[in-house]
């Protein structure tokens, strides 16, 4: 019962029809903008990274490395992982770098990687972020080969086309050989081109070439590596575990070296988690800023109300029942802004692509009218707009995911800055002394 007129009373001062003050609607609009703001931030931004996390751990890193196996002990090694709790994929390949040519004069530096022909169905996660444009995933013959889409431009060539690539180590190799010798060994290969692929992380479309593992093996002397793909690949560390135990109770394994995803590509992925993380404080600064707003604004509602708060504990109500009425204020500011910028946050965030599109096709509408007046008067046209046009951007779309851990500590700091700063506010009750407020009434 004590409770209930401690709301209402909270609740009369926010929305009384006479109150003038638009100090809760701007500190509503204040929590409900950081929040939203934020929320579509951190989307976008994590819908870039994990884009480029995925592809880099999905295509050419792997979650975790198994290497320096015999040749002959790799499909043993590779049915052996698969018995392993939380491995979902095992994927023999071997990987140099080379030079390829094409149809244009020059060459372009290459990662090679040797993949067998059912690498789709050994490890379909890699097979769902190739997206072919020409052709299709085709390693059955011996001198076939899979290029992305920007090594393809780059060269010159497409499904059909050759290229001839030629492994660096062996141009070391081949100082002072003539150019026979080196083609005996295997440095010099032509292959057909049978399918060009875009993953939509340029480093991947812009340097790697597949071939079939077997033509791998003319060109380094290396052992296969097995890359193993994760259920889930933040469990690495007690799956590499797992796996060292397993291969320690076989026999002939001792040569094996392991490693995770959190090894290499480590200063990457440090830079991505960095970068967010000032991202975050910076569009945080939003809450401090609507905070001291609010605290200004709820210090300012305690002495415009000490009449009533005199009355209030005058009549029995105690200083912190008194104070817990501004704190009430606050919590329900920060709460309905909270919540309106949270649900309108997602709803933005979750059809990014659309609302860019809505964007570009009011400003296009407005440049055709002006395209049109201009035009009776001689004038230039202007081309069409767009926010990341593909002739400058290598993206389709702005990706955009939405993580619900992310979104829920975002609503808190927007409720809880809003909370926080009338609790301080409200220590100004605790200074009205009711028998010199009424004194004078």
């Amino acid at each position: 019962m004590r409770f209930k007129w401690i709301l209402f009373v909270a609740a009369r001062y926010i929305f009384h029809p006479q109150k003038k003050s638009p100090s809760p609607v701007l500190s509503i609009l204040g929590i409900g903008t950081g929040v939203f703001a934020l929320i579509v931030i951190l989307a976008v931004m994590n819908g870039f990274q994990l884009g480029f996390i995925e592809s880099i751990l999905e295509i050419s890193s792997y979650h975790l490395r198994v290497g320096s196996l015999p040749h002959e002990q790799t499909e043993e090694g590779r049915s052996l992982l698969l018995t392993v709790p939380g491995i979902e994929a095992a994927v023999p390949f071997r990987e140099f770098q080379a030079l390829a040519r094409g149809r244009r004069e020059g060459q372009h530096a290459a990662i090679v990687r040797g993949l067998p022909v059912d690498a789709p169905s050994m490890d379909p996660s890699m097979a769902s972020r190739l997206e072919f444009e020409q052709g299709f995933f085709d390693l059955a013959a011996g001198e076939s080969a899979l290029l992305g889409t920007e090594m393809a431009r780059r060269l010159g060539v497409k499904a059909g086309d050759e290229i001839t690539v030629f492994s660096i180590p062996s141009i070391f190799n081949a100082i002072g050989a003539s150019s026979a010798e080196n083609n005996e060994n295997g440095g010099l290969r032509v292959f057909t081109v049978t399918g060009i692929f875009r993953t939509g992380y340029y480093e991947c479309d812009t340097s790697w070439v597949f071939i079939n593992i077997d033509s791998a093996a003319s060109f380094s002397e290396m052992n296969p590596v097995l890359g193993i793909k994760l259920n889930n690949r933040f469990h690495d560390r007690q799956t590499l575990e797992l796996v060292r135990k397993s291969f320690a109770e076989k026999q002939g394994f001792d040569s094996a070296v392991f490693s995770s995803w959190r090894d290499y590509n480590r200063s990457f992925f440090g830079a991505l988690r960095t970068e967010k993380l000032f991202m975050f404080i910076l569009v945080g600064l939003i809450f401090i800023v609507v905070g001291l707003n609010i605290y200004q604004a709820q210090r300012r509602a305690v002495l415009e109300h000490r009449e009533e708060i005199g009355l209030l504990r005058a009549v029995g109500g105690g200083e912190q029942a008194v104070r817990l009425v501004f704190v009430c204020d606050g919590a329900i500011i920060g709460f309905t802004g909270a919540v309106s910028g949270l649900v309108l946050g997602l709803l933005v965030a979750s059809n990014i692509p659309v609302f860019f599109d809505i964007i570009e096709n009011i400003v296009n509408f407005a440049i055709n009218i002006i395209n049109t007046i201009a035009g009776y008067f001689e004038a230039g046209d202007f081309g069409d707009f767009y926010f990341f046009s593909p002739a400058v951007f290598y993206i389709k779309e702005i990706p955009s995911r939405i993580i619900p851990r992310e979104a829920f500590i975002v609503f808190m700091f927007g409720f809880l800055s809003a909370l926080l700063a009338a609790w301080f506010a409200s220590y100004k009750v605790t200074r009205i002394r009711p028998a010199e407020v009424l004194r004078y009434e």
